[in-house]
Parts: structure tokens; C-alpha cells; sequence
């Protein structure tokens, strides 16, 4: 009989998983409605007059990638995850297969009822919501976001996930003095707030660029 508490065991088998794990970080598809002036959609296609390239990958494609991958990271360089139309059947099989997934959402075209399927197919995914702002504004970089909404889905998630979804929010020339506000509204609703610096700028006279260097050097 081992001597053993529940919490060292608990850290064993922790640290096991991290020795093994096989980590990927992953676009599945092509969508995505929102049109962020800095992303790469935008910057080296779209701005220039061309279509978005890539295409959805399958079911069959994803599932033999993961027979070589236990962790999934869904941050898209060029879509959405959410908007891949086989998404909540990706987290569904994931989950049969004990691979861990972390899932990067900024887009807010999805109805509620859709997130709440995506939630009940995978609850121990771990969901990182990407509003730079205050809810109110974050669509003054993401464009076409509604922040509002995505706020509230973000706090409805934690009805259906074992892990507390994250607030991420990049600082911006239009949201640096409202960092400490977004702490206590996160801090309220009871979520974990992680602030980051972005480098994606045009240069020291970028419009978005944070004025204040201070706050983006204490983001991560």
C-alpha cells in the first residue's frame, strides 16, 4: 500500500503528463469573420485583394493526427476554430481520446446554443477568450467582434467546463487605462484575466501601439 496523499499522487501523475506530452498547435480551418487590422488574413491577403487560402481539415485527418499528438492547441493563424463545421465533433473525439485541447476564440458570429454544444462535447478543454478591452470595445481591434457577447459566453462556460476560461486581453493604445477595470470585472464574474503584449506593430507612430511602454512591458 502506498504512503502516498491524494495531492502527491495527483502532482505524479501531473508531472508524467507534461514528460509526455506531444504538444501541437494547430489551424483546422480557413474561416474567420472578424477582420483585426494587425492579423495575417488581412495583412497578406485580404488588404491585397486575395482570398484567404486553406481549407477545413477532416475528421479522418485530425483523428490520425492526434494518434501522434495527446495536446491540441487551437489558435489559429488564419481562422477561427470555432467556425470549423465539424468543431464540436473535433472536441467529442479528442476527448474520447484522452488529448488535451486548448482553444483560442476571438470570433463572436456563433450563437450561444453553438458554444454550448462545443462546452458539452469537451468539458475539460481549456477555453482562452481573446477580448482586448472591456467588453464595449474590444471590436475597435477586433472588428466585427461583438465583445458583449463573447463576455457572456466566457461566463456561461463555466456552467459546462472543468477549467475556468481565461480573458485574454492584448494592450492597445485604446485600452491601456482600463487594464485595472477589466481586473476587477474579471475578478467579479470570476475568471482568470491575463494580460499580453502584442509586437505585431507598424512602426513607434502605430495608431494601436500602447503609448504608455510601462503597462506593455508588465503585459506578458
Amino acid at each position: 500500500m502506498s504512503n502516498k496523499t491524494q495531492k502527491e499522487l495527483d502532482i505524479t501523475k501531473d508531472i508524467q503528463y507534461f514528460m509526455n506530452r506531444k504538444s501541437l498547435n494547430i489551424d483546422i480551418g480557413f474561416r474567420c469573420p472578424l477582420e483585426c487590422p494587425r492579423c495575417q488574413r488581412q495583412r497578406q491577403w485580404r488588404n491585397n485583394g486575395l482570398k484567404v487560402p486553406g481549407r477545413d481539415l477532416t475528421l479522418e485527418e485530425i483523428d490520425k493526427i492526434s494518434d501522434f499528438y495527446n495536446d491540441f492547441r487551437f489558435c489559429g493563424q488564419l481562422s477561427d476554430p470555432v467556425h470549423h463545421p465539424k468543431f464540436s465533433k473535433i472536441l467529442e473525439m479528442l476527448r474520447k481520446k484522452n488529448v488535451r485541447c486548448e482553444i483560442h476564440n476571438a470570433a463572436s458570429a456563433k450563437s450561444k446554443e453553438y458554444y454550448i454544444k462545443c462546452f458539452k462535447a469537451n468539458p475539460d478543454a481549456e477555453w482562452i477568450f481573446g477580448i482586448d478591452g472591456l467588453p464595449e470595445e474590444s471590436h475597435m481591434y477586433r472588428v466585427n467582434q461583438d465583445g458583449e457577447k463573447l463576455f457572456n459566453i466566457m461566463v456561461e462556460s463555466k456552467k459546462y467546463l472543468k477549467n475556468k476560461p481565461i480573458w485574454q486581453y492584448i494592450v492597445f493604445s485604446y485600452n491601456e487605462t482600463h487594464i485595472e477595470q477589466a481586473k476587477k470585472l474579471a475578478k467579479e464574474v470570476d475568471v482568470p484575466f491575463m494580460l499580453i503584449q502584442s509586437s505585431r506593430w507598424e512602426g513607434d507612430d502605430d495608431p494601436l501601439k500602447p503609448k504608455n511602454k510601462e503597462v506593455a512591458l508588465n503585459a506578458l
